[in-house]
């Protein structure tokens, strides 16, 4: 199966670049991801850390 995607993927010109392609494209998201959360100031993460752990009688639609 192996040899049959690799054969296929060796006629395609210019392949090559896609794998750097994906590869920048992760690194430029994970890193702007970590560059957000670690800029959040400390009280906004706070309070989303508590959001699945709030009784609210908005959500509990089965509590009565």
């Amino acid at each position: 199966m192996l040899k049959f995607i690799k054969h296929h993927l060796d006629t395609i010109e210019g392949v090559e670049i896609y794998p750097i392609i994906s590869l920048l494209l992760f690194f430029i998201v994970f890193t702007t991801m970590l560059i957000i959360v670690l800029r959040m100031p400390k009280n906004s993460i706070k309070e989303i850390s508590y959001l699945p752990l709030e009784n609210d009688s908005k959500n509990n639609t089965y509590e009565q």
